[in-house]
């Protein structure tokens, strides 16, 4: 299973582990007052890096590596190491870190709780699960991270058409 699938299903567990976890948003020059909603969830990129701050709160996953291996008679298998980023937004200060932390929080639970993805990709509990709350004065966005490793079945299997193909060679070299 590839890394874009695993992007796929642990976006669509984050949703749902957050859905009902309302967070404000930074106030526009269209929009001047007060909302609030749930963080969105995006992968791979977010639709303008560079003003990551106006799609606040949200929650990034990307894949970092991956690698693939085959020990002797067995299946092939595939690790993938996932950051995960979560940007919240609030004008309170003393609120702004406990919306991360409850953000954050949030989707280590679940994916402690239930660490297989779409009965192919499981959490690799000896790899780890890492947080980090960044110590930088960014108030009023608050930022964090997550490390994740996973394990992914590699169902590519070696296939050499060649012998399926070869047909006998009419003029054989000598």
């Amino acid at each position: 299973m590839t890394s874009v699938m695993l992007l796929d299903t642990l976006a669509e567990r984050s949703e749902e582990a957050v859905k009902d976890l309302l967070m404000p948003m930074k106030p526009t020059k269209e929009d001047p007052e007060p909302a609030i909603r749930a963080p969105t969830v995006y992968k791979a990129r977010l639709p303008d890096g560079k003003a990551s701050t106006k799609y606040a709160p949200y929650i990034l996953h990307t894949v970092i590596n991956t690698s693939y291996n085959q020990p002797v008679g067995e299946q092939p298998q595939g690790i993938c190491n996932v950051r995960t980023l979560f940007c919240v937004y609030s004008p309170d200060e003393s609120k702004g870190g406990i919306y991360l932390l409850n953000c954050m929080e949030r989707i280590r639970i679940d994916l402690m709780r239930d660490p297989i993805l779409a009965d192919q990709f499981q959490l690799d509990y000896e790899g780890g699960l890492e947080q980090l709350v960044y110590p930088d004065d960014t108030a009023p966005f608050y930022l964090g991270e997550m490390m994740t490793v996973w394990s992914m079945p590699h169902p590519v299997r070696r296939e050499d058409w060649r012998i399926w193909l070869e047909k006998p060679d009419p003029n054989p070299r000598k």
